[in-house]
């Protein structure tokens, strides 16, 4: 929005020239998503205190979770407000590929709300999980729906994506497309859901692949880059630069309060819509395989769940690990839960450095 304001004021003033350059508008979006977390966290935490919207604990979880009992949770309604204020603000909002994010992640954000809503104040299982599903389904079919309807998208490269290491080969979808997005948007935002169960931890992951995320929609929406990199040139891509610098504003201001001792936790309205918005850039990108890369732990967590329950229910109730997800594996270890956000952490920031290589030499 404010491009339309300040940049023709460049024939006036040379100094507003800066707000046509995407690295300029994505630099203030992701400071005005961090200001406006710092701002509003400590309001949201005594408005969620005074309607009593605390955390659960899993009663067969880590016993060191107990002290969490209480906390304050929904704080993804923040997370929320922050990136879609400063993507509003900062980015072109005649573009289809932020006009999609921004209405994906609202219904994602809609259903983690009702989710987190209904378990505090009704039933702790909260929504069905079908409901869920068919939000999460909504999300992505809306995405995909609004790239149809657009005038400004090539539309023969909607269905069409990319593999790593395969220069000049592209895949065509076809069809199957729209049930591949889906599967996409459904998985990634269930990954990032199952994968924020300590303090700091999911905040802190989907952050560093933001990063990631940022460089790689500049470079597609730049035909010099694009080009340097073998990748898709998609004109109108790289205004998500601005979209994934709000999520990185947004999510370091998160952790100003998320970090451990926790004084707020994001829910499933937060969750639900960060892990739908991180799959969804891969769809949109071209670059829907390096997610597995570049978002390695949340696989890795959503995994250890799937093998675990089939482990139960096929081996007589025989378990592959202490806990899932992997995470309270290693706490029952004897990591504190510390050392397994920080070392989780790292492994993230070796993930963004081997996806950034595998741009670099595909």
């Amino acid at each position: 929005m404010l491009y339309y304001l300040l940049f023709p004021l460049n024939e006036s003033f040379s100094f507003f020239n800066i707000f046509q350059y995407i690295t300029m508008r994505s630099a203030f979006a992701s400071v005005t998503a961090f200001i406006l977390s710092l701002i509003l966290y400590p309001i949201a935490i005594k408005m969620l205190r005074k309607l009593q919207f605390k955390e659960t604990i899993r009663e067969d979880g880590p016993k060191s979770h107990e002290v969490k009992l209480g906390t304050p949770t929904m704080g993804g309604v923040v997370i929320l407000i922050t990136i879609l204020t400063s993507t509003v603000l900062w980015a072109k909002l005649d573009n289809p590929y932020i006009i999609s994010m921004i209405s994906a992640m609202s219904i994602l954000g809609l259903v983690g709300f009702l989710d987190d809503y209904i378990k505090n104040k009704k039933s702790k299982k909260g929504l069905s999980g079908k409901l869920k599903i068919v939000g999460q389904i909504l999300a992505g079919a809306t995405a995909i729906g609004i790239l149809y309807l657009s005038d400004s998208v090539d539309h023969e490269m909607v269905t069409k994506s990319t593999i790593p290491f395969l220069k000049n080969f592209i895949l065509d979808y076809g069809w199957m497309y729209i049930p591949f997005t889906i599967f996409v948007v459904v998985g990634s935002s269930n990954a990032v859901n199952l994968t924020d169960g300590l303090d700091g931890l999911s905040a802190g992951l989907i952050t560093i692949s933001f990063f990631g995320l940022a460089f790689i929609a500049y470079a597609t929406g730049n035909v010099n880059f694009a080009s340097y990199l073998h990748m898709i040139y998609l004109p109108g891509t790289g205004e998500l630069t601005v979209f994934a610098a709000s999520v990185i504003g947004s999510g370091l201001g998160f952790l100003w309060f998320n970090a451990h001792p926790a004084k707020i936790f994001m829910g499933d309205t937060g969750s639900l819509p960060l892990g739908g918005a991180f799959g969804l850039m891969g769809i949109l990108l071209k670059h829907e395989f390096i997610l597995v890369i570049l978002g390695g732990i949340f696989v890795v967590e959503a995994l250890s769940v799937i093998l675990q329950v089939g482990s139960y229910k096929l081996r007589n109730g025989k378990r592959i690990f202490k806990m899932a997800p992997i995470h309270h594996h290693f706490e029952l270890s004897g990591w504190h839960e510390n050392s397994v956000v920080v070392r989780f952490w790292i492994v993230g920031i070796i993930l963004l450095f081997v996806t950034m290589t595998i741009l670099k030499v595909q």
